[in-house]
């Protein structure tokens, strides 16, 4: 089992994924959970649906139904808010591995 701090980072890592891809093109969820299998995180859409509503909740994403085959598949984008959030995770990030990387 994952330890609980890990999953704390992890999701928050998810996220800045999610706004990364829903910068570049709009996302849709079973799209977003192989991305992430790319990248070594195994979440469920039980798990990826939550954090989609909750970028749109917070502003960060807006959300599009588009008829795909007969289905309704939903579409996320990004917002300026969470153009301008997703810059400031990165400006932050960039900070963190440079410190982390510094000899002791």
């Amino acid at each position: 089992m994952q330890e609980p701090i890990l999953r704390k980072l992890f999701l928050a890592f998810i996220q800045v994924h999610i706004l990364h891809h829903a910068k570049k093109k709009p996302i849709y969820g079973s799209w977003m959970i192989e991305e992430l299998k790319r990248h070594g995180y195994n979440i469920s859409a039980g798990t990826l649906y939550p954090i989609f509503h909750n970028l749109k909740k917070d502003g960060l994403l807006t959300v599009e139904n588009i008829a795909v085959n007969g289905k309704i598949r939903k579409y996320y984008s990004i917002t300026e808010k969470g153009i301008f959030i997703l810059n400031k995770a990165n400006e932050k990030i960039v900070e963190l591995k440079a410190e982390t990387n510094e000899s002791d």
